[in-house]
């Protein structure tokens, strides 16, 4: 009767455990479409103000300082990110078919498969890989 009820216990705890971990990746997911969201969102706004005001590369710099300096500690509005975040708006905006897979990858995904891609076939291909199998940023240069 011991033994049933500690088999009982374990089998408990492996569907609580189950159970957090489902949880755990669905906040993760949230999280990564959220940042991809905003991301897409930066450099939408970078794309359309440097257009409607005639900016140049200088309003790309300072926006960063004056970021990380209202977001200390906060990391991911360096001058190189936010031109990566123009990019990817400026690359997937057109593109009706690949702009709503984007951010069903990480953002690092992202960045690897924009800058080693040459076309959108091959973006596409990438992109649903990553996402199907999981692929991490140590194995996706290795495809390249």
């Amino acid at each position: 009767m011991i033994t049933l009820e500690k088999n009982s216990y374990y089998s408990f705890l492996k569907e609580i455990k189950e159970k957090i971990h489902q949880a755990q990746y669905a906040a993760m997911r949230q999280l990564n479409t959220s940042l991809i969201n905003l991301y897409w969102e930066i450099g939408k706004s970078i794309v359309e103000k440097q257009k409607q005001y005639g900016w140049g590369k200088s309003v790309v710099e300072t926006l960063s300082k004056d970021l990380q300096n209202e977001f200390p500690g906060v990391q991911g509005y360096s001058a190189r990110n936010l031109w990566y975040m123009r990019n990817f708006f400026d690359q997937y905006s057109g593109n009706s078919k690949l702009q709503p897979l984007v951010a069903e990858i990480s953002w690092s995904h992202n960045m690897v498969i924009m800058e080693k891609c040459k076309d959108d076939l091959e973006r596409e291909f990438y992109i649903q890989m990553a996402k199907k199998y999981g692929w991490t940023n140590s194995l996706t240069p290795i495809l390249f």
